[in-house]
């Protein structure tokens, strides 16, 4: 079974980008892991807005990996190894998950991270902590009922004051706490 795993960037306020969508607060200096990461997975889940944000800042930037797009409405641009897809998101990732094959990045955007947490899709969890408070935009976890227990698995800090923050889905924790 392949596992799902959410790597993203965050403020320190919980944001993933501005209200607009704009991530030009997030540090370009240093690696932070992205490509080791980026070598790991071999497919990779998209929302409509966080695709068409990727091809708005220049090359298609997932070039070798199998891509898939959530959206209702067809894409501009699809490039090879580009999927859109306008089944329910939470049986579709579902399926996708007992393909074989390696890992899968939950790239974003918000809709779609929510979704996927809502069904208890994400294995594991990377968040990149920028020392940034942006003091409003969208949210890394929108409001959801949905709770889950994770497992701390690695902490790594930067000299940038980044920290990278690495959790897994509890194994026995019921699907919700309340």
């Amino acid at each position: 079974m392949r596992k799902l795993v959410l790597f993203i960037a965050s403020s320190l306020d919980g944001y993933i980008a501005r209200p607009d969508g704009g991530v030009d607060w997030l540090f370009t200096d240093q690696d932070y892991g992205y490509q080791a990461f980026y070598d790991s997975v071999d497919g990779i889940l998209l929302g409509r807005r966080t695709y068409d944000q990727a091809l708005s800042v220049g090359d298609y930037p997932y070039p070798g990996k199998r891509a898939w797009v959530f959206s209702s409405r067809p894409l501009s641009w699809m490039g090879e190894g580009v999927e859109a897809v306008s089944e329910p998101v939470g049986d579709y990732v579902a399926r996708l998950k007992l393909e074989a094959g390696g890992k899968l990045w939950l790239v974003g955007g918000a809709a779609l991270i929510k979704t996927c947490l809502e069904r208890d899709l994400i294995d594991e969890f990377i968040v990149s902590i920028h020392p940034l408070i942006l003091g409003g935009g969208i949210p890394l976890f929108p409001s959801t009922e949905s709770s889950r227990r994770l497992t701390l698995t690695s902490v790594q800090t930067f000299d940038t004051g980044l920290v990278q923050v690495s959790y897994e889905r509890a194994r026995k924790s019921p699907a919700h706490i309340g």
